[in-house]
């Protein structure tokens, strides 16, 4: 019952940070550039629940804003999927109780969507990318996002401990023996 109820919340969220960036963020960019808090979502889901729900949710976010941008369907889903994946294996190899490690583990998950959803945008979809401009475009979101995981990094470590505690329990004992 409380897998439910977390994962009713986690959409709900997911909800929420849509229209976040659709309409707060419009007023508040950075030379026209978003934040872009989805890859912020699905790496804490990622890191607290598993790889698993990690990849389905970032799938399933990157083909609901794939089909609400009216883009190419599936570089959002393969980028922000690729991220959740990525972020159970950060999981098992970094700690999450560093807040330097979660805003390195947002400046990589950042670097990665950028590049390859330009890639993509490059080979799929055959638009121009100038190299000077997608550099200050990186830096700007890369930035803006590590801001806000530093505003946000002690809701995000509250819940994402009461998540991983639900979904993985208490297996502290069993890694040793």
């Amino acid at each position: 019952m409380k897998k439910t109820i977390i994962n009713i919340v986690l959409i709900l969220i997911a909800l929420i940070i849509y229209y976040l960036q659709s309409n707060f963020f419009s007023w508040f960019n950075i030379s026209g550039i978003m934040p872009n808090l989805f890859i912020i979502f699905v790496l804490f889901i990622g890191l607290f629940a598993s790889k698993t729900m990690g990849t389905i949710y970032g799938i399933v976010i990157g083909l609901f804003l794939d089909l609400i941008l009216g883009m190419r369907i599936g570089i959002n889903a393969v980028t922000l999927g690729l991220i959740g994946f990525l972020a159970g294996v950060f999981d098992k190899n970094f700690s999450k109780d560093s807040r330097m490690t979660i805003m390195v583990m947002v400046f990589g998950s950042t670097l990665i969507v950028e590049i390859l959803n330009y890639l993509l945008r490059y080979i799929l979809l055959s638009i121009n990318v100038e190299i000077g401009n997608f550099v200050i475009i990186l830096a700007i979101e890369i930035i803006y996002n590590l801001l806000l995981t530093i505003i946000l990094y002690p809701l995000i470590q509250k819940s994402g401990y009461y998540i991983e505690n639900e979904y993985k329990g208490n297996k502290i004992l069993t890694r040793y023996f």
